[in-house]
């Protein structure tokens, strides 16, 4: 155990001293932010004022055309060609033409630009004359609009679980699938991750040949364990640095967003959206609840979700997820000589993470799903699988039988991942087979 220790120690320090560490660390999060803040600067400050000509042959849509802060309406009394000249002469970005049989054929519109048009222009036009068509057509029909808009409700429900003793307990069933999702991400993709940092740490050793002199003093096995140990705390101190730095620098970005131009933006939007639609969203409006009102809301839908038991299930199957895989990924590195010659090796492995990773994706909410149940009991893919399943609720008999499954076969992957180990790791200028592998398990000594 001694060495083991001394092993991960020296692993962790290695990498955490190195430049290349703190500054993909610092990086990534400022790369991250850096996007996010070019991306908005760019939606809200790289549009220019666009000139758009109607030409309305039906007479149904004049001055139902507002200008706006990037949009400039003008109504043009010219034939078609006059108005395509005008184009041409850059004298307007677009022409739409609304001929006269609009209302019985309302695909019918078409819209000239020499420079091409954007969604948001386009369907600004066509939001438009699709809503005054609509309200030509009720009026004709003699339906009161009031009558539609107290027919258009909206219903909503509470999942109540009920256990075999009776209990009730209300569901937030979106709070518990986005749950699911999050930890089905965060393990398949710290896993694979970490995984690749121990095989890539052991190709390194094997090429230099500072293996040879360090499996003078430990064991294979301590060596392997020691460094799939250090390589791990090593990407979970990396992995937790990411997350904060880049929930502060994304915090303070947000902060500097041009909160004015959004607000103008949805008012632009719903400048264009039907009476009804508006009061709609003005009844939500009133109807959201304060920060301190949001805060509590969370806190009581929280309360169907076991978070302390999520959370430390999450840790059990990192750590024993991490250690079946890493031991894997640790022979695959002593097997080989250098990274290229891993990748007949990878298939095999990825397959089975790939394949959990989908399945939980794909199944999630799905609590009684045959397919996500036996995934969750298979130790290959029971790390993520079993996060898709945690937040609806697990018997806790399959959840005991799962994490048995996982650590018995944890055990045993470590031992046969050390067999091969502390063969190949000595095996220099030799590409070997799954067949040669095999053999490196009956190695005696």
């Amino acid at each position: 155990m001694k060495n083991i220790l001394l092993i991960l120690r020296r692993e962790y320090l290695v990498r955490i001293k190195k430049k290349s560490f703190w500054v993909m660390t610092l990086l990534m999060p400022l790369l991250i932010s850096g996007f996010y803040a070019l991306l908005f600067w760019g939606v809200f400050n790289s549009r220019e004022l666009q000139k758009v000509s109607i030409i309305d042959e039906s007479g149904a849509f004049t001055q139902k055309f507002k200008d706006s802060e990037k949009v400039k309406f003008e109504y043009l009394n010219l034939p078609l060609d006059s108005a395509i000249n005008r184009l041409n002469q850059k004298r307007t970005d677009i022409v739409a033409l609304i001929p006269k049989n609009i209302m019985d054929d309302p695909g019918s519109l078409k819209i000239f630009t020499g420079k091409g048009v954007g969604f948001e222009i386009q369907g600004k036009i066509e939001r438009i004359i699709q809503n005054e068509i609509r309200n030509v057509k009720l009026s004709k029909a003699g339906i009161d609009q009031k009558v539609l808009d107290d027919a258009d409700v909206d219903v909503s429900s509470k999942v109540v679980v009920v256990s075999k003793e009776g209990e009730q307990k209300e569901q937030n069933t979106l709070a518990s699938t986005i749950l699911g999702f999050i930890t089905v991400i965060l393990m398949f993709s710290t896993v694979i991750g970490f995984g690749m940092q121990v095989m890539r740490g052991v190709i390194e050793e094997k090429t230099n040949r500072i293996i040879e002199v360090i499996i003078s003093s430990v064991k294979p096995f301590q060596l392997m364990m020691g460094k799939i140990l250090g390589v791990g705390l090593v990407g979970l101190t990396q992995f937790t640095l990411w997350i904060t730095l880049t929930f502060v620098l994304t915090t303070v970005s947000s902060s500097l967003l041009p909160s004015q131009q959004i607000a103008k933006a949805a008012q632009e939007q719903m400048s264009e959206m039907p009476q009804k639609d508006k009061d709609k969203i003005a009844k939500k409006v009133a109807q959201t609840p304060s920060d301190a009102g949001k805060i509590m809301q969370f806190l009581q839908s929280a309360k169907s979700l076991n978070i302390p038991l999520i959370i430390g299930c999450f840790l059990f199957y990192f750590l024993f997820g991490y250690l079946f895989y890493a031991s894997v990924y640790g022979a695959i590195g002593s097997a080989v000589d250098n990274e290229t010659d891993t990748q007949q090796f990878m298939f095999p492995i990825m397959l089975p993470l790939l394949a959990g990773y989908l399945i939980g994706l794909m199944t999630a909410g799905q609590a009684d799903n045959k397919l996500l149940f036996w995934a969750s009991m298979i130790p290959f893919t029971s790390p993520i699988t079993m996060m898709s399943r945690l937040p609806f609720g697990v018997e806790p008999w399959e959840l005991i039988l799962s994490m048995s499954l996982l650590v018995v076969s944890t055990i045993g992957m470590v031992w046969l991942a050390a067999k091969i180990y502390r063969v190949g790791i000595l095996m220099y200028g030799k590409k070997p087979s799954f067949k040669e592998i095999g053999k490196w398990l009956f190695y005696k000594g």
